[in-house]
């Protein structure tokens, strides 16, 4: 399917204008923006003063609007205040209705601030309207044209109060902090007050017929493999960190999540979502602010950790070369040195002629044994008697090895000088062995060439979609530091197909 709508300029010009004069709220703008066009609705968290309801009325002004609402809450707040006085006259009829015109039911965008400071009997009112987008209103039930609602609040609602179910319902969840940088700080103190109403060019805003049409068009773009591979990663993290972070995501709220996704990839005139759709999640998995910080640390780690879904199972590759690496040692190679020894009583010993010379030029006396020393005494440093052919030791000559593969024979006599034995090895550790049979030597090679083809067809397929891919990162949703992040997971994810075929080449050599 090709979009109709290339907007991804339009959108950078709404958002440029919408956000103007306003410091450090530009990115909480856009993912708001984001959210009402995919009709999903956002909880602004943060402490008075942060511009959380200047948010909502610059938001608004990006949107063709017949009504919008807006009501700063308390548990003194009447169902009146939110949703029109009962008609008197109609009551005098014998009929409760309300006055509605100029109140929730009947606007197209609405901003509630210190909701969760309000009466269960507005915010049951309030879910119904969420999930159905209907008044009862008496006996009749109307239509509400709602588009979005934002809500803020500087506290999370308790627990065991009843209000899970309405939470649930703000998909997008904005952290709105103070002012963090000083030069930003700075120009908002020599600034006069931001308007209310920006000035924005009439050929930017969204009209009521096209937001209908780009909601229906959304629904058409794909959640590519790459984002259903982090997804799964995410949501595994999730479940192995219940019991310490607590986040429990409902199926609705992935669900709507996912909209979000996709209303990403549509603003951005493609036609599947990426990685740079999927940092977005960030903003809506989290439920108090304690495990805020640790659910963005998940999402972007399962970012950077995942890449491009290979279609491939790596770690299955992986443990089919380890086996193929252990395999190659054991069959080719010699794990340790062998050395010539033979064999008395059932062990291994080392035969050495020894001819131990008199140290004085006037004794020509030397004295010549066949001594056995033993193979397994190598890694010690004590002293030993060697035996003869027959297993008899002999008492007047002792050995000690030095634990670097250096023995010193000594001959009890001081008159005689030691001599020094260095067992030479027939084949040395890690030296290929003789006469292998070459079916064999085929087939492991044959098994390490299957492997290498596998990396490096997967790589020429990720290295050519990351040419045109890095680009489609870019979007006004998202930060730089979350598409360098992005960007950093595809490229060490190269870099790793890259090592893992050089040491499928390192294995055919040793095959070689």
């Amino acid at each position: 399917m090709k979009l109709q709508f290339p907007i991804k300029q339009r959108i950078i010009k709404l958002l440029k204008q919408i956000s103007v004069e306003m410091q450090e709220r530009d990115q909480i703008l856009a993912i708001t923006l984001l959210a009402a066009i995919a009709g999903q609705n956002t909880f602004l968290y943060g402490p008075p003063g942060t511009a959380k309801s200047l948010i909502s009325r610059r938001l608004a002004c990006a949107f063709e609007l017949s009504s919008y609402f807006e009501c700063l809450m308390n548990r003194f707040t009447t169902p009146e205040e939110i949703f029109g006085p009962v008609s008197i006259k109609e009551l005098k009829e014998d009929r409760y209705l309300r006055q509605i015109d100029g109140y929730l039911p009947t606007a197209d965008f609405a901003f509630l601030d210190e909701i969760w400071k309000s009466s269960p009997a507005i915010l049951n009112n309030l879910l119904t309207i969420i999930n159905e987008h209907l008044f009862k209103n008496g006996n009749e039930r109307i239509s509400v044209p709602l588009k979005s609602l934002i809500s803020a609040s500087n506290e999370i609602p308790a627990e065991n109060q009843g209000l899970e179910a309405l939470y649930d319902r703000f998909i997008v969840r904005l952290l709105v902090p103070p002012i963090k940088e000083n030069d930003n700080f700075n120009r908002l103190l020599n600034s006069k007050p931001s308007a209310e109403k920006p000035i924005i060019d009439s050929t930017l805003i969204i009209r009521s017929e096209e937001l209908i049409q780009w909601r229906e068009q959304l629904h058409n773009i794909q959640l590519s493999s790459d984002t259903m591979l982090i997804i799964k990663y995410i949501r595994q993290e999730l479940a192995e960190k219940f019991d310490k972070l607590n986040v429990y995501v409902s199926d609705r709220r992935w669900q709507r999540a996912a909209i979000l996704l996709k209303a990403s990839a549509f603003c951005n005139d493609r036609n599947e979502t990426n990685h740079s759709d999927v940092a977005l999640l960030k903003y809506c998995l989290w439920t108090t602010h304690e495990n805020r910080d640790a659910v963005e640390n998940i999402v972007m780690k399962a970012i950077k950790d995942c890449g491009f879904d290979s279609g491939i199972d790596l770690a299955e590759l992986d443990r089919k070369k380890e086996k193929l690496d252990k395999e190659i040692h054991k069959e080719l190679y010699y794990s340790q040195d062998i050395y010539n020894t033979h064999t008395i009583n059932g062990k291994q010993y080392f035969r050495v002629k020894a001819d131990f010379k008199p140290k004085y030029r006037y004794d020509n006396n030397t004295r010549r044994y066949t001594l056995n020393v033993l193979f397994e005494h190598m890694k010690t440093t004590e002293k030993y008697n060697p035996i003869d052919n027959q297993g008899n030791t002999i008492q007047e000559v002792s050995y000690e090895f030095n634990k670097q593969g250096c023995c010193l024979l000594k001959l009890n006599y001081y008159s005689y000088e030691d001599i020094t034995f260095i067992p030479k090895p027939m084949f040395s550790k890690g030296q290929k062995k003789q006469d292998i049979n070459e079916r064999l030597i085929k087939s492991l090679s044959d098994s390490v060439k299957e492997i290498r083809r596998e990396l490096t067809k997967t790589l020429v397929k990720i290295e050519r979609k990351n040419k045109s891919y890095q680009e489609k990162l870019y979007s006004p949703f998202v930060t730089k530091v979350e598409i360098d992040i992005a960007v950093s997971a595809i490229l060490d994810q190269i870099e790793q197909l890259k090592l893992r075929i050089v040491d499928c080449e390192r294995l055919e050599a040793l095959c070689q």
